[in-house]
Parts: C-alpha cells; structure tokens; sequence
C-alpha cells in the first residue's frame, strides 16, 4: 500500500517518516556506503526542508519497505545543486510540471525475490506506481532520475524505461552516474503494472485524495 506524505499532512504521519529516514540510513548509508548525513539512525539531507512529497509503501503490518522523495524542479534540487556535472554545462531544467524523483529504495532485509506481494520487485513497482500516478494527478507531465547503469536496467526490463537522458554520465563515487527522463503518462503506467501484475488501487485512499 502507498500513502503520499508531503507538508499537509505530514504531522499525521511523524512515526513513518521517521521508519522511512531509517530505511534511507540503513540502505543510503550502511549498505551503499554513500556520504550522507545521518543523525539518531535517520538519513536526511537538506533538500527534505523543502516541502517534498514522499511516496511511500507499507506492507500489511504497517511497516517501510520501500519509498521515493518527490521535489520541484522550480528551487533546488539534487540535479541543480549537487549533479549539476552530469548536465555537461547546460542549465537544469525549471518547470513547474518537472519534478525530480530521488531517493529511491527498498528494505532489501524485510522483502525477498521472486514475484509475491512481499518482494523487492513488487514493491519496486507500486512505488513507480504510486510516484506516476500522483505525479499525473498533480500535473506533473515528466520526472527526472538520477540514477545509475544498474538501476538503468533494471526501468528497462520492468517496463520503466527512460526515454530520454540529460547531459552524459559521469563517474560519482564507485558508480556511474546519468540523468534519465520519464513521461508521467497512462502509457508508462500500464507498462509498469503490466509487468508487474498490480492491477488494484495501490493508495490509501485517504492519502492520496489529500495529496492530489
């Protein structure tokens, strides 16, 4: 199940943001090893200070498993402020219907393989789900990733594939880096739940009323 928090909302759900900022810290920064900030076990950075959406999924005992941060591209943003060499000197883009996606994972230790409800590829899905639905319903018309070859690959063979890239990739860290672009469409969405085989309303209704 996803629920959208963002700053309407956001008091009501404290204790999942919280779970959330602790699945960032224990992938962002004890799996990945990724130089972030974390304090009291929680992972958050300066871009969470400006009002984003966060799509989150819960699986049925309520717990994190899986989430993605959701930010205009209108103020600062990652590719603006911290990527901004994978734009090869061009300006970010700026638009109110552009937002940036960041800050994807998954509870790798709570979610197996395969394709059950409790899996890593499931809950990769309805969080894609959840992401380009909301973004649609808010006239969001395209988001923004950076993202690297892995994950590249995996969007291809999911049916989440880029159609296009900002700039080249550059090396960041133990990995390459890349700007990918994706339309928020009913094409894109179907794809997804095609591959998936999420055919039901993957929000808590409430939430998502709320956020739209």
């Amino acid at each position: 199940m996803i629920v959208i928090v963002d700053s309407l909302n956001s008091h009501e759900y404290s204790d999942i943001l919280a779970e959330m900022h602790r699945l960032r810290a224990r992938v962002f920064s004890d799996r990945l090893g990724w130089d972030v900030k974390v304090s009291n076990g929680m992972e958050r950075d300066e871009f969470d200070d400006l009002d984003p959406a966060h799509v989150i999924s819960l699986d049925d005992k309520g717990q994190v498993v899986g989430c993605m941060r959701l930010l205009q591209t209108t103020g600062p943003h990652m590719l603006s402020d911290v990527f901004s060499c994978l734009l090869d000197g061009e300006p970010p883009i700026r638009s109110p219907h552009v937002w940036e996606a960041t800050r994807f994972c998954v509870d790798t230790n709570l979610l197996g393989r395969g394709p059950t409800r409790n899996s890593i590829s499931y809950v990769t899905s309805e969080v894609m789900i959840g992401a380009f639905e909301y973004g649609m319903h808010a006239g969001i018309t395209d988001a923004v990733a950076v993202i690297d070859p892995v994950m590249n690959r995996v969007m291809q063979r999911s049916g989440n594939a880029p159609y296009g890239y900002l700039g080249s990739p550059h090396p960041m860290g133990k990995v390459t880096a890349l700007a990918a672009l994706m339309d928020c469409s009913e094409e894109r969405i179907e794809s997804l739940r095609a591959f998936s085989g999420i055919r039901h309303d993957v929000f808590e209704q409430q939430v998502y009323e709320e956020g739209v």
